[in-house]
């Protein structure tokens, strides 16, 4: 069974107490504080593992926990570190906050490390704090608290092409022709329940990642029956295959079915509608030739307009599976750098972020605004400024704090620069 839904809570280690004491040994008469500094609290991190392809592993435990730091001792010293929590998730794993249901990551492509949650700081020993005035300190720093986090886990496939259609048109048929898949195949409805992966080998062409998608019903981005949980393993997909019955076979009229898929796959994401389309009219091999040459122009009258290619096709015989094929490869290079990818949304670290001091001033000199603190270094570190959603994000992080009024009250004007560790904006309102 594919598990590829998880709700867990994780938390990280807290951060180990400063030390209390002092030097104790003979002929000293008077030995100063030593206390030693706590050791770290472990982070969670999460990793990609590419031999997993599914979420079991947190099918029944829900809690994770990283190890505390340990409390320092006497002579200085340190105590030790808690150990980090390591996850393992296979690639193509969303994670989410499960309040808010916003984006933390996307463990795909390069992302095959994550820091999700640091654990706290270890707290200073009484040492730090002897001054000339306060010689023997009876007090330490306690150590940073732990942070607790609900997260979702979703696997969505990782596959260049999905196939999909009306149960039993024969998708896990194509998949098991055109493909190193070996499906289960039965004359079912939802025979097949979880998707299948196959990698498509083509001579002179570049082979891609498949993708069998479990068979739609009208209503799926609603949720009914099994919809949603089918339907996410479609957004990462570049090319979709649409598989129709020509020969309606069970009664259907292969133009309705388009229609009602692409009714599902909108109604779940718009972003569906943009994606390219090719539709696999399978079966022909059970048609009279008239009859398939008027289903055939039934479809291309309809499609082929807005540069949809039907191809005939006979999943069983194998009749213009190449053809097919080949059209898609091309297709999936003109289309090479649009598969899905989900930016972050939501920050674990912004709330103790938050309570982190800033300043905003005006550089004469440079004739700069200013805007400087640990506040704003962290962000910035957090943030991903390339992408759109991660600049929208910080510029939403800049006016809720605030600072966009104080930029304002010190006579920012459209045009002006603003400067913040190494990055440089034009200010607009």
């Amino acid at each position: 069974m594919l598990v590829d839904h998880a709700e867990v809570t994780i938390r990280s280690g807290k951060g180990g107490d400063g030390h209390v004491s002092f030097r104790r040994e003979k002929y000293v008469a008077a030995g100063g504080p030593d206390g030693g500094d706590g050791g770290r609290g472990g982070d969670v991190i999460f990793v990609t593992d590419t031999g997993m392809n599914t979420l079991q592993d947190f099918r029944y435990k829900r809690k994770f926990s990283a190890e505390n730091g340990e409390e320092g001792a006497g002579n200085r010293r340190t105590g030790k570190s808690g150990r980090d929590l390591i996850l393992k998730v296979p690639e193509g794993t969303v994670i989410f906050e499960a309040t808010t249901n916003k984006v933390i990551t996307d463990m795909s492509g390069d992302n095959d490390r994550f820091t999700i949650l640091k654990g706290g700081k270890g707290g200073k020993g009484n040492w730090h704090f002897a001054t000339s005035t306060m010689q023997i300190p009876q007090y330490a720093e306690p150590g940073g608290e732990a942070r607790t986090l609900q997260i979702i886990l979703e696997l969505k496939c990782i596959a260049d092409v999905g196939i999909v259609g009306y149960p039993n048109v024969g998708k896990s048929t194509l998949l098991s022709r055109t493909t190193n898949a070996r499906p289960k195949i039965a004359d079912y409805h939802f025979t097949t329940l979880e998707p299948n992966l196959g990698v498509v080998d083509l001579d002179d062409a570049a082979g891609f990642i498949m993708a069998d998608i479990p068979g739609l019903i009208e209503g799926a981005a609603e949720g009914v029956g099994l919809g949603h949980d089918f339907l996410k393993h479609i957004e990462r997909t570049r090319v979709l295959i649409h598989v129709v019955d020509c020969a309606s076979v069970e009664g259907r009229d292969p133009v309705q079915d388009i229609e009602d898929i692409d009714h599902e796959l909108v109604s779940y994401n718009a972003d569906m509608s943009k994606r390219p389309q090719v539709i696999a009219a399978n079966k022909v091999d059970l048609l009279p030739k008239e009859e398939r040459e008027s289903v055939l122009k039934r479809l291309r009258d309809r499609y082929e307009k807005d540069e949809t290619k039907v191809f005939p096709v006979s999943a069983a015989t194998g009749e213009g599976v190449r053809e097919l094929l080949y059209h898609v490869s091309s297709l999936l290079m003109r289309h090479r750098d649009e598969g899905a990818r989900f930016e972050q949304e939501y920050f674990p670290e912004f709330e103790v972020i938050s309570k982190e001091p800033y300043t905003v001033s005006y550089d004469e000199k440079e004739n700069e605004f200013v805007i400087e603190g640990p506040r704003i270094e962290k962000m910035l570190g957090y943030t991903n400024l390339n992408a759109e959603k991660g600049f929208l994000f910080f510029q939403k992080f800049l006016k809720d704090n605030g600072i966009l009024d104080e930029l304002k009250e010190l006579g920012i004007q459209n045009g002006d620069t603003v400067r913040m560790y190494g990055h440089y904006f034009d200010f607009y309102d």
